[in-house]
């Protein structure tokens, strides 16, 4: 018999209702650009996964003492790709992390895979990874294609992981 105190979390049909399919990584060609930017448009589709269709006000309130939220997340997720990729300067970096009170969650997943998108753009230019991002309207030097990509992938993934926690304590959702 077991002595273990129950879990609290929701059980029954309540929780496997939440439950996504976990989805594995991708299999992609074997170019390292196949597999970063594979990796890259994975975990970008697990951190939107997450949010889109979580509820509100949950989605932006902050589930621990720093005030991180799921929406602020991805709102976060919009500015850094916009960064990294086309180059915009000058961003307030705590301010990303808050999304405008009068977005929706769908605003916010929009303007994300809009970034995204147009990211992809700049990244489907690049066919060597050792070259600098192209930069339209920018005084700092580019990083390399493959930083950009790895950053990306590391910068990206640290906040899924955030919103993994963050989704499960909001509705008990978990998988990718």
């Amino acid at each position: 018999m077991s002595t273990r105190p129950r879990e609290s979390a929701p059980t029954g049909p309540a929780r496997a209702n939440r439950r996504r399919r976990d989805t594995p990584p991708p299999r992609t060609g074997g170019g390292e650009a196949e597999v970063l930017r594979g990796f890259l448009d994975y975990v970008r589709e697990s951190v939107a996964a997450k949010v889109e269709d979580a509820p509100e006000p949950e989605v932006r309130t902050a589930a621990v003492p720093s005030g991180t939220n799921l929406l602020g997340l991805l709102n976060h997720l919009t500015f850094v790709e916009r960064a990294v990729f086309l180059g915009e300067e000058d961003v307030d970096w705590q301010t990303t992390f808050r999304a405008a009170p009068g977005e929706s969650v769908s605003d916010v997943v929009a303007r994300y895979r809009a970034a995204v998108e147009q990211a992809n753009e700049v990244l489907d230019a690049c066919p060597d990874l050792s070259a600098p991002v192209p930069r339209n309207h920018s005084n700092r030097r580019s990083p390399s294609v493959r930083w950009a990509l790895t950053h990306l992938i590391e910068e990206t993934a640290r906040h899924a992981g955030h919103a993994d926690i963050v989704r499960e304590l909001i509705d008990g959702a978990t998988g990718r």
